[in-house]
């Protein structure tokens, strides 16, 4: 039995699966969700999105929570120690892994994925079944979610947050592809996906179900039904509002945030972000 299958009928077993194979299936899981053999979610160019869930992963992580016991972790203050489940340690890291992990209060569960030249600023958190690619930023008080993806030459900036998606198992987590910006202080949820090189500017909210108005192409991107939100490649999305029209809306005068396609990334957008390159 391969190791999803194991995951599966562990999963389905539930509180009668036995505990201590559940322990190993789910330690082994850590293992290839740290070294980038198994993944949340993966590339598919034949899904409408150009993304595939692997819900077996979203079990064997659900596994792992339930099979493990609260146990104190070491922390500055000997009097108060951490508590969390002994089955989901920390992610251990040495110069090898070639990952800058910046002093100041940041933390990465065992289980996520920090590709090569990954750079961490403090404080900033990595939940397990993330994957961070190649040369990515994840700047300070930014969150990657649990099995959220990140692509590779991505700059996460500061109090961004990359919502993770764990239940239903089956739905696609939050997606950001290769060399994508995404603002500070946005809010990235619900499996919404970013394509590759679009900007997120900063404040913008996207879930999964949230439409978005493009002004260059003259439409509104509304998600099909059963699939999320999908920020189009090179698109530039700022926070906007749109008017209230129903019921006392006018009267008040409301207006409801969404984001706004204002233009697609060209050169000029291209030198805008070419600071990244200097503080890596």
């Amino acid at each position: 039995m391969d190791l999803a299958e194991r995951i599966r009928t562990l999963y389905e077993r539930a509180a009668e699966a036995d505990r201590d194979e559940a322990r190993e299936a789910f330690a082994a899981l850590r293992a290839e969700l740290s070294a980038g053999r198994v993944r949340a979610a993966e590339p598919d160019p034949t899904a409408p999105t150009g993304w595939r869930v692997n819900a077996w992963v979203k079990q064997g992580i659900l596994v792992g929570f339930r099979c493990g016991d609260v146990v104190a972790f070491a922390s500055p203050d000997a009097a108060s120690p951490y508590l969390d489940k002994d089955t989901l340690p920390l992610r251990p890291l040495s110069a090898a892994s070639r990952v800058r992990l910046v002093p100041g209060g940041s933390s990465v569960r065992d289980g996520a994925h920090l590709g090569s030249g990954v750079i961490c600023m403090p404080p900033m958190y990595i939940n397990i079944g993330a994957w961070v690619g190649d040369g990515s930023l994840i700047d300070s008080h930014a969150l990657v979610g649990s099995c959220a993806q990140v692509g590779s030459g991505v700059h996460v900036s500061a109090g961004a947050q990359i919502g993770g998606v764990l239940e239903p198992v089956g739905a696609l987590p939050v997606i950001v592809e290769d060399d994508a910006l995404v603002g500070g202080n946005t809010g990235l949820y619900e499996g919404a996906v970013v394509k590759r090189r679009a900007v997120i500017g900063a404040g913008t909210v996207l879930t999964g179900s949230t439409p978005i108005y493009d002004l260059p192409q003259g439409r509104i991107i509304r998600p099909a039904a059963g699939e999320p939100t999908v920020v189009p490649e090179g698109a530039v999305v700022v926070p906007g509002a749109r008017a209230v029209t129903a019921g006392a809306g006018p009267e008040w005068g409301l207006s409801l945030a969404t984001p706004v396609i204002v233009k697609y990334r060209d050169e000029r957008t291209d030198t805008r972000t070419e600071l990244e390159a200097w503080i890596r």
